[in-house]
């Protein structure tokens, strides 16, 4: 598979050869959709807590008396059903979200992701990415030149002058190819690759 390649100036250049098993994957949407919703849910803490009917504050006198009122019957006011009551099934504060995704059906995954990309033409390699210095303006400006707003970089090694600089930028993340994960993939216009990290991610996921 062919893939895109830019230079400083956003211009197209000679394209590289990408491995077929990682570029050229046929899209599958129920793996993509499981992978991202389990890393969704993975990243879930589960600490909310919510009060039930015994730990809530109430009283527990009868609020009046069974018949002849002409109210429903009541026996306490941590009733599911009254203001200020406890929830009938609460959630608890060690509740488990986690969701398993085995190794083969996540590197699929990522595949069949970046396989969509290099067909939507999202992704583009570059020869290297880095910044002259950590200011965010020379950063943003860089990144103007090459035409890109939303972007994803993926570089072999996070040098500090590029982590600096990137950091404050809202739609821009720089990450190294271990940490690519599948909701980032997604969530950017562009993702933009050196061609060292490129081989890295051969070598992850091919």
């Amino acid at each position: 598979m062919d893939l895109k390649v830019i230079n400083a100036a956003g211009e197209a250049q000679a394209a590289v050869a990408g491995s077929d098993a990682l570029f050229a994957r046929e899209f599958n949407e129920a793996l993509v959709h499981q992978v991202v919703t389990a890393y969704f849910a993975n990243a879930r803490s589960g600490n909310r807590a919510q009060k039930g009917r015994d730990n809530v504050s109430h009283s527990t006198k009868k609020p009046w008396k069974q018949k002849g009122t002409g109210r429903a019957r009541a026996g306490m006011s941590s009733s599911p059903l009254w203001r200020g009551g406890g929830r009938a099934f609460p959630n608890s504060p060690d509740e488990n979200f986690s969701q398993k995704v085995n190794r083969k059906m996540f590197r699929a995954g990522i595949a069949t992701i970046l396989s969509q990309l290099v067909r939507e033409e999202r992704l583009v390699v570059v020869e290297s990415f880095t910044a002259e210095t950590p200011k965010t303006k020379a950063f943003a400006l860089q990144l103007a030149a090459m035409q890109l707003d939303s972007v994803l970089i993926i570089t072999k090694e996070l040098d500090e002058n590029l982590y600096l600089a990137s950091r404050n930028l809202a739609h821009v993340l720089v990450l190294e190819p271990s940490q690519a994960d599948p909701v980032s993939l997604v969530r950017y216009k562009k993702v933009v690759i050196t061609r060292e990290a490129l081989q890295a991610f051969e070598e992850l996921y091919a």
